[in-house]
């Protein structure tokens, strides 16, 4: 397994709405009700899972005041999901994760370029009244997950090594093998490649604190104007099974980043089935769920 980058010290975001349906499947999708986007098909907003504090406000006019303390807990895993207390629906997200290499001019956030990507899971809480996307997200150590194995980034353009991929997910009750999300090819979601980062660009400079979206360029300017961040890129849609069966104690959840030149959907199925997957070419994710 290769772990080229330590996501500890990395701030960490998600997409919201980058595939459609998924909110709609999800039940979040009246949170948005308000939110303009210039296309009908454009994500949402993007959202904080993790910011490592390294702005202590002697800087700027950002205090460590500005991020909310349980952003600042470490949430990902990669072998098991902590249940959160007190709460009743928790699902898996599969999505690919990307960490990008940062560039700045003064507070500006200019550039994104793709260093390694993974399988990533942004497990969610399912519950009415959150304000925010991010307090259905971060609930302490091993609320999300995020491989082990990151494979290496070339370009994120068309011909790319991302248009090779697929994403895949599963959920394992009983020693039984489900199929979780729809099998889902990376270059498919609504914005991807140049579109994607540029949007990505526009929501980190100038995205406001409205509705369940937050002001995440204060975030970054508190992470200190971080040289690398990592963007789960988007949730895949459900399968009819996955929508409508939440976690339970023991389940095994499998999030599944293959190239499709390789494997079809059926060999990546049948090694859900045993749990193998040690080709370095396939980013895998198998957390267990605790209560």
């Amino acid at each position: 397994m290769t772990n080229f980058y330590d996501s500890t010290d990395i701030p960490c975001f998600g997409v919201a709405g980058n595939f459609t349906g998924h909110l709609e499947q999800a039940g979040e999708a009246l949170d948005f009700k308000n939110i303009k986007t210039k296309e009908v098909n454009a994500p949402k907003a993007i959202f904080p899972t993790f910011i490592p504090i390294k702005n202590t406000g002697a800087e700027g006019n950002t205090s460590v005041e500005t991020v909310p303390a349980f952003l600042t807990k470490y949430p990902f895993d990669s072998q098991k999901i902590i249940f959160p207390k007190n709460e009743e629906k928790l699902q898996i997200e599969p999505e690919c994760a990307v960490i990008f290499a940062a560039t700045w001019q003064g507070d500006s956030l200019t550039s994104l370029k793709p260093l390694s990507f993974g399988a990533s899971n942004d497990c969610s809480i399912r519950k009415q009244g959150a304000k925010k996307i991010s307090e259905k997200k971060n609930w302490g150590p091993c609320s999300k997950g995020f491989s082990a194995n990151q494979i290496a980034a070339d370009a994120f353009d068309t011909g790319c090594i991302f248009d090779d991929y697929r994403i895949a997910s599963f959920l394992i009750r009983d020693k039984k093998v489900y199929a979780y999300g729809e099998n889902s090819a990376v270059r498919d979601y609504s914005y991807i490649y140049k579109k994607l980062t540029d949007w990505m660009l526009e929501k980190f400079n100038d995205q406001k604190n409205e509705g369940p979206a937050e002001n995440i360029h204060s975030y970054l300017i508190a992470a200190g104007r971080p040289e690398k961040i990592m963007v789960s890129i988007g949730a895949t849609r459900y399968t009819q099974w996955g929508e409508k069966n939440f976690l339970q104690n023991n389940d095994k959840a499998l999030v599944v980043v293959y190239p499709e030149s390789k494997y079809s959907p059926e060999e990546i199925f049948n090694m859900a089935q045993t749990e193998d997957f040690s080709d370095p070419a396939i980013s895998a994710l198998v957390q267990t769920v605790v209560m």
